[in-house]
């Protein structure tokens, strides 16, 4: 089972490192165009492209991925989050993670870490228990039911 997860990721480094090439053949990146121009997807019609594959899914925001020859979907299906890759054309769903080569970046983990960050000034701390230095650069924040 393992082999196959690695064998999945290889060839899903594979293609998105492929697709990343494909705009220069079918599109105008190199000449100062915009595909997303001719190129759209909206959250409606990415739920509506892949409730077939993800009946429960809930999409919550739609955009470009850096490869900029697919759309990254940022959704939650079966009670988990995660980035879907859906090709300009719609007829591809691709799963797994985009890793930059040149820069030996996971631009999909690093997009879900944005996607999930907390902006902590929300959070209400007047009746904290604050423990250590309360302007510290680094911050734990546990929360109880006390009942």
């Amino acid at each position: 089972m393992l082999h196959v997860a690695m064998l999945m990721r290889v060839v899903s480094v594979f293609l998105l490192s492929f697709l990343a090439y494909v705009p220069l053949s079918h599109g105008f990146e190199t000449k100062g165009q915009d595909c997303t121009k001719c190129h759209t997807l909206n959250r409606d019609e990415a739920r509506d492209l892949l409730k077939n594959v993800f009946p429960d899914i809930k999409v919550f925001e739609v955009h470009v991925s850096p490869s900029q020859a697919l759309w990254e979907v940022f959704s939650e299906s079966g009670g988990r989050k995660g980035l879907i890759y859906v090709d300009f054309s719609k007829k591809h769903v691709l799963m797994g993670q985009m890793v930059s080569i040149k820069e030996k970046r996971n631009l999909t983990q690093e997009r879900f870490t944005d996607y999930n960050k907390l902006d902590l000034s929300q959070i209400p701390l007047g009746d904290a228990l604050v423990m250590g230095n309360p302007q510290a650069k680094y911050r734990v924040i546990a929360f109880d039911d006390p009942d």
